[in-house]
């Protein structure tokens, strides 16, 4: 008869009482309960025509051997825990109707991130919070919101390789995170992560071979025979650099064409950035002044960058209901045909409860 071991980590390992003792019951799937069995067959055949060191050897070869599987079972990443849940309720204390609290790990395991990278408008919002999860709270997240955190990261890296669209972002997240990958490593035993230390260094391979894809990843050139970027008149190709907000996007769009290049040199274009990012104040203490005594605003504004942070601009973002507590992704197409809040709300004005929640705001949501 079984014992199943009573843990609150997991709901624990399943055990056989054998003539030798207990004995852990390994059945992952039919193919390592197959491999098992072939590998319990020849231990014994071993056992019974061997000595005692022979069979010595032969155990803690089979103990590595399934070490290595389970760990490579527990670091499949095709086995994903996905919730497509469009809201949740963060409650962070225990009352009559609800007991315990919401961690950052659940909301990112419930709250449908996986979706979110196939629209446009929120593919930077969710890049930017694995950024910032990556930088601060990877270790905070359950197993589970690890493993989905590596999934989704999977599906963000193929999609950047499919469509060629955002690999600077991609590459900055896998930067930060290979950083902070090696530093837990490193510290093994002084800082808490959660798993085996082989499915990290796993991890950290994978990240390592996803950042190499990137690096050889090569634009193809589009034949259009249609009308060009090229061939909008110049009012109209200063009007698109304007809009940008990042200036190494400027910088990108300036490599396309000669005409781009001129357009991207424009110190009033720099100058409307600064001002954009920065308060005047910042100004005047990372002054950087040409030969002719003009301000280089573009130097300024990667100089700036440095010290002060970015405002940032999403296409969409998380909203959060003051009046419900429910953290949401609105559905701007469904709010205007339907008039749906995105949530069961029950305020009178639920528009006036609403507010955008940024990728540091949703951490700091589940700070308690």
């Amino acid at each position: 008869m079984p014992f199943l071991g009573q843990d609150w980590r997991s709901p624990g390992w399943s055990w056989i009482k054998t003539e030798d003792g207990w004995k852990r019951c390994e059945s992952w799937n039919q193919e390592l309960e197959s491999e098992n069995d072939q590998q319990h067959q020849i231990s014994h055949s071993i056992i019974l025509n061997s000595d005692d060191e022979e069979i010595f050897n032969n155990e803690e070869h089979e103990y590595a051997s399934k070490k290595r599987k389970k760990d490579h079972f527990r670091n499949d990443t095709n086995t994903q825990c996905f919730y497509r849940e469009k809201w949740i309720y963060v409650h962070k204390e225990s009352t009559r109707e609800r007991h315990g609290y919401c961690t950052l790990g659940e909301a990112f395991n419930r709250l449908d991130f996986s979706s979110a990278i196939q629209d446009i408008r929120r593919f930077n919002y969710v890049v930017k919070l694995l950024q910032l999860i990556a930088k601060s709270q990877l270790t905070s997240l359950s197993g589970v919101a690890q493993k989905n955190y590596f999934n989704i990261l999977d599906k963000i890296v193929q999609k950047v390789l499919d469509d060629h669209q955002n690999p600077r972002l991609i590459k900055d997240l896998l930067q930060d995170l290979s950083s902070t990958l090696c530093i837990l490593i490193r510290g093994m035993g002084k800082s808490v992560l959660v798993g085996n230390i082989n499915i990290w260094i796993c991890r950290l391979e994978t990240i390592l071979s996803w950042q190499q894809q990137l690096q050889n990843l090569e634009m193809t050139k589009q034949v259009n025979t249609g009308l060009t970027l090229s061939d909008l008149p110049l009012h109209m190709l200063n009007n698109i650099l304007y809009r940008f907000s990042d200036g190494w996007d400027i910088v990108t769009l300036g490599q396309v064409t000669p005409t781009l290049s001129v357009l991207s040199e424009d110190r009033r274009l720099w100058k409307k950035l600064c001002q954009y990012h920065f308060a005047e104040k910042q100004f005047c203490r990372h002054l950087i002044l040409s030969e002719k005594g003009h301000i280089e605003w573009k130097l300024m504004y990667f100089a700036l960058q440095k010290y002060y942070p970015t405002k940032e601009q999403y296409g969409d973002t998380l909203q959060f209901c003051r009046h419900c507590s429910i953290l949401f992704w609105k559905d701007c197409r469904l709010a205007l045909l339907f008039k749906d809040s995105g949530h069961p709300c029950t305020a009178a004005d639920p528009d006036s409860c609403f507010m955008p929640v940024s990728p540091q705001h949703f951490i700091d949501l589940f700070k308690f």
